[in-house]
Parts: C-alpha cells; structure tokens; sequence
C-alpha cells in the first residue's frame, strides 16, 4: 500500500495509481491512494493536519489509512474515491485563495475609508463576511499578533504554492466543464506576487502587501 500527500493533478495521480496496481505479481494487488493534506508547517508541527483520502470510507484499507494519518493529523476524510483526495484538496484551496485575496481588499478598502484594521476585523468577525482567513491568519500585520501575517509572512503557505494550486484547480475545472468566475482574476495576482521581490517566498497572504 502506497500513498502520497503532494498536490498534482487528479490525473497524474490515476496514472501513477494504474501503474502501481499492475506493477506486482498476479497474487497481490497493491494499492496507491491520493492523501493531501491542509494545515500548513502549523498543523504538521502541531500534528492537526486535515488529511483528504481519495478512497471510499468502505475501502478495507481506509481503518489502516485512517490510523496511520491520525498521527499527523485529527480531521481525515474518505473521499470516495482515487483521485477524489485530489480533487478536495484542489476545491479546498481555490477557495482559500480567493477567500485571502478577497479578505486583503476588503481590509484594504475599509482602512483606505478610514477604519481601524483590528475593529474592522473583529466586526467581519461576527458578520457575514466571516472566516478562517478573517479570524486566524487576516494579511493585514497585526491584526493576528501570532499569525505569520503579524511575522513579515515568514513560513506558513509560500505564494507561489498558491499560484501552482490555483493553476491546478482551472485546469482541473475545464477538464469538466466547471465555471471559475474568480479564477482569472486570483491567478493574475498570485502570480505578480509571486513575481515580486517583496512576496516571493512569503506566505501567501502576502498578496495584501502586493
């Protein structure tokens, strides 16, 4: 049983699954599974990684799966299926992008009509504008004292891993005729600030500073 946890295309990995599955004698069927994670260099130092399984919660192998991964993490998921791992973790940080980019001008736009970034925040808190990215990791310096954000975006999820997954999921979505409103327009600016000197290599969250 093999499995990796990189984020690739969904077929690349059904490729790479076929050939681990013919690659054994007739007798054993070896079995690759799609297993992204979400956390970041926090949850893997913490061990509370989000692990996406591409394997149905009925597979026999998901219990030997599931008691492997908790020791990295303690949210695991079965997808349903190969490849499925992939396509969440792909859907998940689409969202997440766009969900940071959309935080940075929103914080941008209220500070530039006169708010305080920490008010501001805090009132998004209790809102509808509400998020993990608001709450726990806003781009703005200082408004999350212990985030990276507050720490020159040192660590934590580097930009041009954004650009790179947010690549992936516009492929993935034309390959099934998915519209992505956003999309252009997210990748535009991820891939500037991954180009900028002032963003390359800092967490992604740094497209407030670009």
């Amino acid at each position: 049983m093999q499995f990796q946890s990189s984020t690739i295309d969904p077929t690349t990995s059904l490729v790479i699954g076929k050939a681990v599955s013919s690659s054994a004698p007739l007798k054993t069927t070896p079995r690759f599974y799609d297993a992204p994670v979400s956390g970041g260099t926090a949850g893997a130092s913490k061990a509370t990684l989000t692990f996406m399984v591409g394997a149905a919660s009925t597979d026999p192998n998901f219990p030997l799966l599931k008691e492997v991964f908790s020791l990295m993490g303690t949210s695991i998921y079965a997808l349903g299926g190969p490849s499925l791992g992939l396509a969440a973790k792909l859907s998940n940080n689409y969202l997440s992008g766009m969900i940071a980019l959309a935080t940075a001008e929103a914080m941008n736009l209220g500070m530039r009509l006169g708010l305080d970034p920490k008010v501001l925040s805090d009132c998004i808190a209790t809102s509808s504008g509400a998020s993990w990215v608001n709450a726990t990791m806003n781009p703005v310096p200082g408004v999350c004292p212990d985030a990276v954000t507050s720490k020159g975006y040192e660590g934590g999820f580097k930009v041009q891993l954004m650009k790179k997954d947010v690549t992936l999921a516009m492929e993935a979505a034309r390959q099934v005729d998915a519209k992505l409103v956003l999309g252009d327009a997210g990748l535009s600016a991820y891939s500037a600030a991954a180009e900028d000197p002032r963003c390359r290599d800092k967490d992604s969250r740094v497209v407030y500073r670009w």
